[in-house]
């Protein structure tokens, strides 16, 4: 038996195995990727896929936004946004300061709470010194004069408005936008998200 094995472990046919079982992970991946990307929509910056976990999405399409978007709610219980690129289309970087301006009464509308969410580029969240990862309505946002508001987001705390801060980190980060119960806007695709402008800190 050990010659078998000897002679099998030698004959290129595990080498084989092992090299086919690598280019079918690799090429599944990249399908996957690919499906991914179709069925995803991007305005802003701002990434959304609506057809995660929807009824009729053959297994394929299945696959691709179960890697894409693991473990998240159906759309219509949970709008999901994304971001790594401001409106300029430009890599999100620490090393700068943006404002995510929402004009009055254009906050993300539902029937729950929104939130917002800064990631290090491997979606780690980030520590600061208000203690929080995130932004919601619940957070006590302070409005413009014309009731618009902005929530600034930098690395270091800002001079003033520091209840609209959401701090980032250092280098490549990126952003997660959440609407718990979204209203018809979302629904229907009418509601964009903003888009993130770079500011002078």
């Amino acid at each position: 038996m050990s010659g078998v094995l000897a002679w099998f472990a030698g004959s290129g046919v595990v080498q084989g195995l092992i090299i086919g079982a690598t280019l079918a992970f690799l090429t599944t991946a990249l399908i996957l990727d690919a499906v991914a990307k179709a069925e995803t929509r991007t305005v802003h910056g701002w990434s959304a896929i609506r057809k995660v976990g929807q009824p009729g999405n053959g297994v394929l399409v299945r696959a691709a936004l179960q890697k894409a978007l693991p473990v998240v709610n159906v759309f219509e219980e949970a709008a999901y946004w994304t971001a790594s690129r401001d409106g300029a289309r430009k890599r999100l970087s620490g090393e700068r300061a943006y404002r995510l301006h929402f004009p009055a009464g254009q906050l993300p509308p539902g029937d729950a709470f929104w939130s917002l969410t800064a990631t290090d580029a491997v979606g780690y969240m980030v520590s600061s010194p208000t203690g929080r990862s995130s932004v919601d309505d619940h957070s006590g946002l302070v409005k413009n004069t014309d009731g618009s508001v902005d929530i600034l987001l930098q690395s270091h705390e800002p001079s003033g408005a520091a209840q609209n801060w959401l701090a980032t980190p250092p280098g490549r980060f990126k952003l997660m936008l959440r609407a718990y119960l979204p209203g018809a806007a979302i629904l229907d695709g009418t509601y964009e998200v903003p888009p993130l402008v770079e500011v002078r800190s």
